[in-house]
């Protein structure tokens, strides 16, 4: 039984790490005090951001993924690349009223924060400076929350240091252990990614217990800063 092009579209998106970006953040935006309406502003708009992310990067990776993941759809010539471009450009020109509508600052944030991951994931995947973009844009979120409102009717004051510091250390976490499966293919084309250099030092189960022990403890002192000192 064929695919159709929709759900083959939606598979491309990485839809897991959609979803769970966006239910984090509008989780996040609902436990500051945002109201309901904003709540489902923010998960909206990251679904949407974290989406074109997802087919910015098959589409990036479609000439590796033929040899090591032929069942991605891109990769395998199930899913027309033109669609894919087709559906990530109408999705930009989505986001960018979805973004402005959080207010000025807020929706500079995000959009920077996509441009940083986009173009960081082409051009410094590969070497070990990856975790870059990966900090950079996980710590602009908290400004994307902080100077967020209905309509830009929101705070204007910035977003905790310590904040912003820990949502950078938490992408670090986040991208070491999303890189982690696809390592054994990553070391076959000759890359060298941050975690794939530590990997090649520690053995890639005792990067992941690390990784993981020290994301869950961002993750806690996230919750814990921001009970103690608000997000702004």
């Amino acid at each position: 039984m064929s695919t159709t092009p929709a759900l083959l579209l939606v598979r491309a998106a990485h839809p897991r790490q959609a979803v769970a970006t966006a239910a984090v953040l509008g989780a996040a935006a609902a436990v500051s005090g945002r109201p309901l309406r904003e709540v489902a502003l923010v998960a909206g708009t990251v679904l949407v951001g974290q989406s074109i992310l997802g087919w910015a990067d098959d589409l990036a990776d479609r000439p590796r993924d033929r040899w090591h993941r032929p069942e991605k759809p891109l990769a395998g010539d199930a899913l027309d690349p033109g669609t894919v471009w087709f559906t990530l450009t109408c999705a930009v020109l989505l986001v960018v009223p979805l973004a402005i509508s959080h207010g000025r600052r807020a929706g500079l944030a995000y959009l920077a924060l996509l441009a940083v991951a986009a173009i960081g994931d082409r051009f410094l995947h590969a070497r070990v400076l990856s975790f870059v973009p990966w900090m950079a844009s996980f710590a602009l979120y908290p400004a994307f929350l902080a100077y967020g409102g209905w309509n830009g009717v929101g705070t204007e004051t910035p977003p905790t240091v310590a904040l912003t510091a820990l949502a950078a250390v938490l992408g670090l976490g986040i991208h070491v252990l999303l890189a982690l499966p696809g390592l054994v293919h990553d070391h076959e084309e000759g890359e060298r990614s941050l975690p794939l250099v530590l990997a090649l030092r520690t053995g890639t189960p005792r990067l992941l217990l690390l990784a993981g022990t020290s994301t869950g403890l961002v993750a806690v002192a996230i919750l814990i800063t921001g009970r103690a000192v608000g997000l702004t």
